[in-house]
């Protein structure tokens, strides 16, 4: 498992699955995390993934500037973040993040 910590917030991924993401994905989640960073990065409840943790799908801008992507839950009463997933937005979702920023 990854751990890091950016000032109150953490952030946690199985390392085996991060090198998956990267195979299926191109995405690295060390680059997902950095979306975390978009402070107008809408996020949305994930009812579909959610049946033994609550998960959310975020929508932001990486470091590497490009439209992700993130399934994640939060651990440790809401102050880490387990990175499951993350991949480039399709088109659809980049029109819909572009909407929350114009």
């Amino acid at each position: 498992m990854y751990e890091i910590n950016t000032g109150s917030l953490g952030f946690e991924w199985d390392d085996a699955k991060n090198a998956e993401n990267i195979r299926k994905h191109g995405v690295s989640f060390g680059e997902a995390l950095t979306a975390f960073k978009d402070e107008c990065a809408p996020f949305y409840f994930d009812p579909g993934h959610s049946h033994s943790e609550d998960r959310y799908l975020l929508l932001g801008m990486s470091s590497s500037h490009r439209i992700l992507v993130i399934s994640h839950c939060y651990r440790d009463g809401g102050t880490a973040i387990r990175i499951i997933s993350a991949r480039k937005a399709n088109e659809h979702e980049k029109k819909e993040y572009r909407r929350y920023h114009a």
